[in-house]
């Protein structure tokens, strides 16, 4: 049967020991599926009499796909990583439909668990999954791996054959095209959803593997006709549209430009920005670079978290962010207007991640100890990695498998917890999320400060007692995850009440939440940041109009236009309007008079008076009036006698008003 990748849009790092500042080789994953439920897999060691069948579930859906057979002795492993310090993660490329084995019964995710049972090294894993997949069969589509041990880096990319039955209902297709290329020690890696192994290596077995037929299977089925030299597995098995480079290429592209200071190889980043962009997919990539520098778990953790901040694909800077610059669209990821198809960014952190981690395997420590699974559980952004050794005998609490689900929450659990949190950001991401960060950094660098003196303590329990080891190891593991959880759960509580209703708390300078003095709980008035200048903008823009606020003087003009009898302009004569300038000032000494009204008056269809125009002066006593050519103005001021005077070919009339002693006296006695 053939089964459908819901885990389609993941990201791997692969860091060789060479680039790393510790020496250790690690290798990202982000498990990134919008029904994936964030939980740590672990499985025993086991031991198996001969004749055993092992029963495959397809992993992303559940589905049984049949029994393969057994092997006498397994390994443990604890989510993407095993006791050996073996790890393997993986990207979903899709490729050609047609190369789908629908008569297969190992899909790429019971591939990898498998191979974490069976294999100790990464070449080990490379010919078990290549096995695997040429005996029973491959049903999922083409799928990028990354497999690593602690001391070599590889990245294996592999695809069905499509599905041709005989006679007897069997497929002579059976099996996988593959090809692995293993990483230069000192560099660093990237892929995310798109095939991107080129050409092959064909004599240089120490650094690529492929399948025998990885070229003449190309021509038979009518996908090649070139030479052996020329080929290129990604072209010929995958070959990439406008969505495979601006999603997924795109991401390898922004990885590279973090790690490479800017650079991909010997090149400025941006020289390769029309290829991750979607405009030039000849531009292509190299396949590994040379970082800027050795990097460490923070770093390489940090590079999982990014939206393209400060390039030219920043999803910060436009109307979608909103208010508070959001750095994630919501699906579908295109949208159409006026028959033109647009695209939203597909970033390394996203919000529908399952699980993430980072794995790190150590030379110079034994297996045992030398193993970490950095492992994390929803949005890589909004969320923090902690460290379980790989030779763990069980899964913390709060990750356990069965500890809630997609469709049942656990307040235990730290998917359900953690995505609380990430909830309340994206209502107001700018603001909560160094929060949020910053409590993930601490939690961080907490644990990587730490790390050595737990080291330390195993290898003394190690070399006295090594079957106490391991024991060792899983409960600091429990003990700190379960620090993480309960700290998590201090910060879901703070920024809940720190941020409700769209407020932020004031603080004293010890943190905690400033009253307002009475003693009564009652807060001091709350800060209201408003929203970013770009979306006001663009709001203004928008709907500028209607939000407007109108001054006092417009308010007025508005309600006597209301009470003008309204003309009909098809039977009405055009009237001839005329704008009158000038300066109201007292007749003597000349001061300007501010406030002084200037009307226009009139009859009401009822014969009652009213004003139809009227203007005022301003603080320097001008005014300006739009009135029918040959009105009489009126102006009137406070204490003054009125004056009119006639609005005809005259633009400007200056106006000086003579003091009225009895209504001035009037208004004092008043």
């Amino acid at each position: 049967m053939a089964t459908a990748n819901v885990s389609e849009a993941c990201t791997n790092l692969l860091i060789t020991k060479g680039a790393t500042k510790d020496g250790s080789v690690m290798v990202t994953y982000s498990a990134d599926s919008h029904v994936l439920y964030g939980e740590l897999y672990f499985t025993p060691a086991g031991v198996f009499p001969k004749g055993s069948k092992l029963k495959v579930y397809e992993w992303d859906g559940g589905h049984f796909l049949g029994e393969i057979a057994q092997v006498p002795k397994t390994y443990s492993t604890i989510g993407n990583m095993n006791e050996h310090q073996l790890i393997i993660t993986e990207t979903t490329f899709g490729g050609r439909e047609e190369l789908v084995d629908t008569t297969g019964i190992i899909d790429y995710g019971s591939l990898i668990y498998i191979t974490l049972q069976r294999a100790k090294t990464a070449r080990e894993a490379i010919k078990v999954m290549t096995n695997l997949v040429a005996e029973y069969g491959y049903c999922s589509g083409g799928e990028s791996f990354s497999i690593a041990d602690k001391d070599e880096v590889w990245i294996m990319e592999m695809i069905g054959k499509g599905t041709r039955l005989n006679a007897k209902g069997e497929n002579e297709n059976k099996g996988a095209v593959w090809v692995a290329v293993r990483i230069p020690d000192g560099y660093v890696s990237a892929h995310a959803n798109q095939s991107r192994i080129d050409t092959i290596a064909f004599n240089d077995p120490e650094n690529c593997l492929y399948a025998k037929d990885v070229v003449s299977f190309a021509r038979e089925a009518g996908l090649y006709e070139g030479t052996d030299e020329e080929f290129s597995f990604c072209d010929t098995y995958a070959p990439a549209d406008f969505s495979a480079l601006r999603a997924c290429e795109a991401r390898v592209w922004a990885a590279f430009n973090i790690m490479g200071g800017g650079m991909i190889g010997e090149r400025p980043a941006m020289d390769y920005f029309d290829f991750a962009s979607g405009a030039n997919p000849a531009n292509k990539m190299p396949l590994y670079i040379r970082p800027a520098h050795k990097l460490t778990v923070k770093e390489v953790a940090d590079v999982m978290r990014d939206h393209y901040e400060n390039t030219p694909l920043d999803m910060r800077k436009d109307i979608g962010a909103g208010g508070f610059e959001l750095p994630y669209r919501w699906r579908p990821s295109s949208f159409e207007v006026d028959s033109v198809r647009y695209t939203n960014e597909r970033a390394i952190a996203t919000q529908q991640t399952g699980f993430w981690m980072l794995g790190q395997a150590r030379s110079w420590l034994p297996d045992e100890i030398g193993g970490i699974l950095w492992f994390g559980v929803d949005d890589a952004a909004t969320s923090c990695l902690t460290p379980i050794y790989s030779s763990s005998i069980r899964t913390p609490h709060c990750f356990a498998v069965g500890n809630g689900s997609m469709l049942q929450y656990s307040p235990t659990s730290a998917f359900w917890l953690f995505n609380r949190v990430a909830q309340l950001a994206y209502l107001r991401y700018n603001l909560l999320t160094p929060e949020i960060q910053k409590a993930a950094e601490d939690h961080e660098l907490g644990a990587m400060k730490i790390i050595p003196t737990v080291d330390a303590e195993a290898l003394r329990i190690y070399k006295s007692k090594p079957g106490e080891v391991k024991k060792y190891l899983t409960e600091w593991s429990e003990k700190f995850a379960d620090r993480m959880f309960k700290k998590w759960k201090e910060l879901d509580e703070y920024l809940l009440v720190k941020y409700i209703d769209g407020n932020v708390k004031r603080q004293n300078p010890n943190g905690s939440f400033m009253d307002n003095g009475a003693g009564k709980n009652i807060p001091a008035n709350p800060v209201q940041p408003g929203y970013s200048e770009h979306w006001k903008r663009k709001v203004a823009e928008d709907a500028g109009e209607r939000l407007r606020v109108l001054s006092m003087e417009e308010m007025l003009q508005n309600a006597l236009q209301k009470e003008q009898p309204q003309q009909d302009a098809q039977t009405e004569p055009q009237v001839e309007m005329v704008t009158v300038t000038g300066v109201v000032r007292d007749s003597i000494g000349a001061a300007p008079l501010a406030g002084a009204a200037i009307m226009v008056k009139g009859e009401s269809e009822e014969g009652e008076p009213v004003t139809l125009y009227s203007a005022s002066t301003d603080k320097d006593g001008k005014y300006t009036i739009e009135v029918p050519k040959d009105s009489v103005l009126t102006f009137t001021y406070f204490g003054y006698y009125s004056k009119q005077a006639t609005a005809t070919e005259t633009t400007t009339i200056d106006i000086l008003l003579v003091q009225n002693p009895d209504e001035l006296n009037t208004i004092i006695q008043q």
